[in-house]
């Protein structure tokens, strides 16, 4: 048996599938914007929208699986919502029953990979001619992402249709009904595609393979099986996308017990309705839209109390990411305060991993140890879990902030706690310009220019000496060394920008760099130097007294007039400032 099962091909098709669908669900997040989000909210706006939208989509694409994945998608993106998610699945299984009739009236079975090719060819070419990450690069990557969930079907049911048709149902005849779901529910979870299974089930029945009954309780089977799909493409995901996955198993397998309990009375009923002298094939595809309708009918009033059931089962995990402000109560300011300080100096070292390993500098040079957020959840972080983190690491902060402002304190702690929030803004507000500018990093780190690969290296050393300066500035015990010492990293800073402007006039002037490289490397600049600069007045409010603040802004404007006499001299001589 095993020389009929393509092992590689199976693997392939799961590679495929699986990238297909992260492709798809990035896609949509990335066009979720209020117009997308307003339309797809419209199609499935109330029960009956969203059970006649999965119907009428599932006819025409021919795959629930499909569409059933592509709720996942939407779900994960948080553009639907459970209730309406759970109402385009129940609307998706009666959906499916077109492809038996189909078959059942033309003998001709439906491939999902004819579906596959168009979006493959229209997404593919599209992403190549639109490199920009505007709305239609977008578009092209979800037509890309959903052709190759479906080429992915298709290859997945291509590694094994060779032992399913192999399967000998004549053998089969001595088992009770049970058996035969059971066949059908393993049959259509190796296929991916109860379709196909379903073909398998009518031939059987067309050539007397099978009695009826047989090929009813095959069909009920089939219909369960299809779950494996969703289940797939919900393994290892968000916890909401795991609730739509346990709803589409909950609502076929409760399907499937009924319709296999009352499996004689449903038979009947299909003799019943369908006049004498039709074909079995075509009474095996009316039993099976009839229970998938049947199913629809006794779930649909309880699409509200499923939905509240899955989200008690499944309920989402809230991490903590605050490291100080856990067990501390806002009742009792002066702790609250300090708490508040040490959590905000634990942002600005996530902060300064995140640029770190954005430049890739080996935080080891900065961070003995791990920090909290990746000792928290158990594995390294990518640049994108990291940032996403340190968002909600702020939030956390921010909320209690607000709580905090919520108590009765004296003017003197108002102003302090305010001075602390401003400090985590900044840090903010520099990790958003390094996410801003890790395009321009990337295209400098392989950029063939010698110039331009120089000032890489030279941001990644700006960048090592002011993580390195910044990381030990609240180890010095002296408030007046700290001042010094933060005044001179913040000259440091500003020194490195005025050499990088006066290097890049040189390059322009031996004509080294070309015209769109320099606003590249010029606005990347500018906005390093600000991400810089809102560090070191971070921490100036964490660290320093108000009475130090204010010596440190009067020495920086004071710095300033210094910087524009100067400008002023080197005009007056007819020298650029760069002279």
């Amino acid at each position: 048996m095993t020389n009929n099962l393509d092992l590689w091909k199976l693997l392939a098709g799961l590679g495929i599938f699986l990238s297909g669908m992260h492709q798809l669900e990035d896609a949509i997040k990335s066009m979720s914007g209020k117009v997308f989000r307003r339309m797809v909210s419209h199609w499935t706006r109330g029960r009956w929208r969203a059970v006649g939208s999965g119907t009428l989509i599932t006819a025409i694409l021919q795959s629930s699986s499909a569409v059933s994945l592509m709720v996942l998608a939407f779900v994960g993106a948080g553009v639907l919502s459970m209730e309406n998610a759970i109402g385009v699945m129940l609307g998706a299984n009666v959906g499916t029953t077109v492809t038996a009739w189909i078959i059942a009236a033309l003998g001709f079975q439906l491939k999902i990979e004819s579906f596959s090719l168009p979006f493959i060819a229209i997404g593919g070419l599209l992403l190549v001619f639109n490199a920009s990450a505007g709305r239609l690069f977008q578009l092209s990557r979800l037509l890309l992402g959903f052709g190759f969930l479906l080429l992915g079907v298709a290859y997945m049911k291509g590694g094994v249709e060779n032992l399913a048709a192999t399967v000998d149902l004549a053998h089969l005849s001595p088992h009770g009904l049970w058996f035969y779901v059971l066949v059908g529910v393993v049959l259509t979870a190796l296929m991916h595609a109860s379709s196909a299974s379903i073909a398998i089930f009518m031939a059987a029945l067309h050539s007397g393979l099978i009695t009826f009954e047989m090929g009813a309780a095959l069909v009920i089977g089939a219909n369960v099986g299809t779950t494996v799909t969703v289940l797939l493409g919900a393994l290892g995901a968000t916890q909401a996308k795991k609730r739509v996955g346990l709803s589409d198993l909950i609502f076929k397998g409760i399907t499937g017990i009924f319709a296999f309990v009352g499996l004689s009375g449903l038979i009947w009923l299909v003799g019943e309705l369908l006049p004498g002298g039709t074909s079995e094939v075509m009474g095996l595809a009316l039993f099976h839209t009839l229970f998938n309708v049947l199913g629809l009918i006794l779930f649909f009033p309880c699409i509200g109390q499923l939905a509240r059931l899955l989200n008690y089962l499944l309920p989402d995990h809230k991490t903590v990411l605050t490291v100080y402000l856990t067990n501390t109560p806002v009742e009792v300011p002066a702790a609250a305060e300090a708490a508040l300080r040490k959590e905000i100096r634990h942002l600005q070292d996530e902060s300064q991993l995140y640029q770190l390993r954005l430049l890739r500098i080996d935080e080891k040079l900065i961070f003995l140890d791990s920090l909290p957020l990746e000792r928290k959840s158990g594995k390294r972080l990518s640049l994108e879990e990291l940032y996403e983190d340190i968002k909600l690491l702020h939030a956390e902060i921010f909320s209690f902030y607000s709580r905090l402002q919520g108590q009765k304190l004296e003017l003197v702690e108002a102003r302090e706690l305010e001075r602390l929030i401003y400090a985590s803004r900044n840090i903010m507000n520099a990790l958003k310009n390094f996410k801003d500018i890790r395009a321009d990093f990337e295209e400098f780190d392989a950029a063939e220019n010698p110039y331009i690969e120089a000032q890489y290296q030279l941001f990644r050393q700006r960048l090592s000496e002011l993580c390195h300066d910044l990381h030990r500035l609240p180890e010095l015990a002296e408030p007046e060394e700290l001042f010094r010492e933060l005044l001179k990293t913040y000259l440091r800073v500003e020194g490195a920008d005025r050499r990088f402007i006066r290097e890049t006039m040189q390059a322009v002037s031996a004509k080294q760099i070309h015209e769109m490289e320099i606003a590249s490397l010029l606005l990347a600049n500018r906005l390093f130097t600000q991400a810089c600069r809102l560090q070191v007045f971070g921490l100036k409010d964490l660290l320093l007294s108000p009475a130090q603040v204010a010596d440190f802004d009067r020495a920086l404007d004071m710095q300033e007039m210094v910087a524009e006499v100067q400008a002023g001299g080197a005009s007056r001589s007819g020298l650029s400032p760069s002279s």
